[in-house]
């Protein structure tokens, strides 16, 4: 058995979609007919090592205002908006530092609000059935306590609030807003752990399904949240963690 969707015609934001779950995400939204734009943070889609021909790509660096507006500012409509982009540990450095810790925070928080407030009018102008949709990431960090990510945990946990509240507010608009909240996915935010059996062991062992998830365990989930099927759904996160999140 196989889920599928048609996304035909429907135009689709999927920030940080140039690599991990976004790239994930925007795939398997361009492979079901959709118009697929991302972000990254290099200047052009030829500066990855794998091919991005097939979106359409926007350069921006979190949270700089003016690169969130000009992004959302260039669409000419949108039905979906995936609010994924987002950064740990910013060079290594240590989310205990103030300035460091208010930055992750910008990144993975305030950005993901200034895009939403900054596409709502173009969602709320969509015609898909079942209207326009927000898909925020979280993370297991938004309901555990995470010692060496405070600031990202923070973040997270704001994301899945922020998910509620837009909810509420938006409404009457016509747009749903929902999460999902991944657990440990292997992407390259999360490469420089996993060799280190100490940091995976605990992880695995409270997990039911005793694996790590892969980017392709969480992009069915935004496309079901986004589709017609979830038009009864909104305020809502979905854990997307192998079980992690209701083991004892």
């Amino acid at each position: 058995m196989t889920a599928t969707f048609d996304y035909s015609g429907t135009r689709v934001l999927v920030t940080g979609g140039s690599n991990g779950i976004g790239l994930a995400v925007a795939t398997a939204f361009r492979e079901t007919g959709a118009h697929v734009t991302i972000t990254g943070t290099r200047p052009s889609p030829d500066d990855y090592d794998h091919d991005l021909s097939g979106f359409e790509y926007r350069p921006c660096r979190l949270p700089d205002p003016d690169a969130l507006a000009a992004v959302a500012g260039a669409l000419a409509g949108l039905d979906v908006l995936v609010n994924n982009a987002g950064q740990n540990l910013p060079g290594g450095r240590s989310e205990y530092d103030p300035e460091v810790f208010e930055e992750v925070v910008a990144v993975n928080l305030f950005a993901a609000f200034r895009m939403a407030t900054a596409c709502r009018d173009l969602l709320e102008q969509s015609t898909v059935e079942g209207g326009g949709s927000v898909v925020n990431v979280g993370s297991m960090s938004s309901y555990f306590g995470i010692e060496f990510v405070p600031g990202y945990g923070a973040a997270k946990a704001g994301v899945v609030q922020l998910t509620k509240t837009l909810a509420v507010a938006w409404a009457r608009r016509g747009i749903r807003v929902n999460a999902v909240a991944p657990g440990i996915i292997e992407t390259n935010m999360t490469a420089p752990m996993l060799p280190f059996d100490e940091l995976t062991r605990p992880i695995l062992e409270r997990t039911p399904m005793r694996r790590l998830g892969t980017p392709a365990d969480v992009a069915p989930v935004v496309l079901f949240l986004a589709s017609p099927a979830a038009r009864y759904v909104t305020g809502q996160t979905i854990p997307v963690d192998g079980g992690f999140s209701v083991q004892g």
